[in-house]
C-alpha cells in the first residue's frame, strides 16, 4: 500500500525545498537565512546547495511548481509573505496536483491498482467514485463470506449459478454493479466463488437490481437462488414481501410491472417457461443483508 502522502514527502517536498533553497540563495539569502525561512537545518540546506538531494524531474519541469517557487521566493525575500502563507500556497498546489493531476499520475504508477479508476479521481475526496466503489466491493466481500460459510447454501444455487451483486449509490448501468465473475456454482455440494468481485461482470442479476431501482425500489444489492414455492412461502412467513414477474417479459419491464403492483416487494421470482429456469431474486439494502436473508432459508 502506497499513500500519495508518501510521494509528497519522499519526492515532492525534497524537490520543492531544493528549488526554493536555490531560488532564495540566488536572491542573496545566506545558508542560515534559507534554513530559517524553510524551517530546516543548515545541513539540509547544504545538501540542497551541493546537489546531494535527488529532484524529481516531473516536478522541476512543471510550470505550476516553478511559479510557486518564484512566488514564494519573492514573497519571503521581500517580506511580503510569511512562512504560514508560504505553507498554504504550497499546500494548495499539492492538493491541485493530487486531484487527477501529476501527483495522482505518479500515485497510479506506484500503485497500479488505482489505474482502473481513471485519471479524474481525487484520493482525498470523501465522495469520490473511488471511495464509493471500494466500499461496495468491501461490503460485497463480507456478503460473499456469509454465503460461503452458510451450510446448505449450495443447495439453493440454481443450474445457471448464483450471484451476489451490489451497486454504487448512483448506479445506472451494469458497469456500476459489482458481482462475482463467472457466478457462484455448486461443486460437489459446496458453494464455490471462482474469483474476487469486480464491476461490470454480472448481467442478469445486475439487470434485475437496476430494474428494481429504476422502478423506485431503494435497494442496493441482490442475489439469485433457485425458485421453489416452499422457499417463497418461507420468506413470506419471515415477513418479506414477494412478487412474481413474467418470465417471457424483458427484465426491466417484468420487474417494473411486479413492483408497480407490489412496491414493497424485496423478493421477486419467475416460475419459468420453456428454456427459462425458474429463479428467485432476493433484494436488500446491502450484500450482507441479502446474504443473511438467504442464510435464514437453510
Amino acid at each position: 500500500m502506497r499513500f500519495v502522502e508518501e510521494i509528497v514527502v519522499d519526492e515532492f517536498l525534497p524537490t520543492f525545498r531544493s528549488m526554493l533553497a536555490e531560488d532564495l540563495r540566488e536572491r542573496g539569502f545566506t545558508q542560515s537565512e534559507v534554513a530559517e525561512a524553510l524551517g530546516i537545518s543548515q545541513s539540509a540546506v547544504s545538501k540542497y546547495a551541493h546537489g546531494d538531494v535527488t529532484r524529481r524531474q516531473e516536478f522541476v519541469d512543471d510550470e505550476r511548481v516553478q511559479e510557486l517557487v518564484e512566488r514564494v521566493g519573492e514573497g519571503l525575500a521581500s517580506g511580503t509573505m510569511r512562512p504560514v502563507q508560504a505553507l498554504v500556497e504550497a499546500e494548495v498546489v499539492i492538493r491541485q496536483l493530487e486531484r487527477g493531476d501529476l501527483l495522482a499520475a505518479l500515485h497510479r504508477e506506484q500503485m497500479p491498482e488505482l489505474a482502473e479508476y481513471g485519471a479524474d479521481f481525487a484520493i482525498h475526496d470523501p465522495d469520490s467514485d473511488l471511495r464509493s466503489a471500494e466500499r461496495v466491493l468491501s461490503s460485497l466481500r463480507r456478503g460473499l463470506r456469509v454465503l460461503e460459510n452458510t451450510s446448505g447454501f449450495a443447495g439453493l444455487i440454481p443450474n445457471v449459478g448464483s450471484n451476489l451483486v451490489a451497486c454504487t449509490p448512483d448506479a445506472t448501468t451494469i458497469d456500476d454493479v459489482a458481482g462475482v465473475p463467472g457466478r457462484i456454482v455448486d461443486v460437489k455440494g459446496r458453494a464455490t466463488i471462482p474469483a474476487e468481485p469486480e464491476f461490470g461482470v454480472s448481467e442478469y442479476v445486475a439487470s434485475v437490481l437496476l430494474a428494481a431501482r429504476g422502478a423506485g425500489s431503494e435497494v442496493n444489492a441482490a442475489a439469485n437462488i433457485r425458485y421453489d414455492p416452499d422457499l417463497v412461502s418461507a420468506l413470506e412467513e419471515q415477513g418479506y414481501v414477494t412478487a412474481e414477474f413474467e418470465s417471457e417479459a424483458d427484465v426491466a419491464t417484468g420487474v417494473a410491472a411486479a413492483l408497480d403492483e407490489t412496491p414493497d416487494a424485496t423478493v421477486l421470482y419467475q416460475t419459468g417457461e420453456v428454456g427459462i429456469e425458474p429463479i428467485c431474486y432476493v433484494l436488500g439494502d446491502d450484500p450482507v443483508a441479502v446474504a443473511e436473508t438467504i442464510r435464514g432459508l437453510t
